[in-house]
């Protein structure tokens, strides 16, 4: 399995509509782009986010899985969104068996 991890801030002129859309648009990878085996998304609770106001989470089966996501039309789509209303954004992208 394949873990793709995403920690980004959004920018504090953001609306709250804006904010809203961009989370509804990534939720709707899971469907939208083929080998999503799993995807959440979700405002930031932690104390210790250093930050970070939001994550998401794509699972995948593998290493190709994760290639074909990252330039899926939908996928780049989200990334200009990304570009436009956040700052800082980290990826870790990881192999595991379950």
């Amino acid at each position: 399995m394949v873990d793709h991890l995403v920690l980004f801030t959004v920018n504090d002129d953001a609306s709250a509509e804006d904010i809203e859309d961009l989370l509804a648009s990534l939720r709707g990878l899971k469907k939208g782009v083929p080998d999503v085996v799993d995807l959440s998304v979700g405002e930031n609770f932690s104390e210790r986010s250093q930050g970070y106001t939001h994550g998401l989470y794509v699972r995948f089966q593998t290493v190709d899985a994760l290639r074909s996501y990252i330039s899926h039309p939908e996928h780049q789509a989200i990334v200009e969104k990304l570009d436009t209303l956040t700052t800082g954004r980290l990826v870790v992208d990881y192999e595991h068996e379950i």
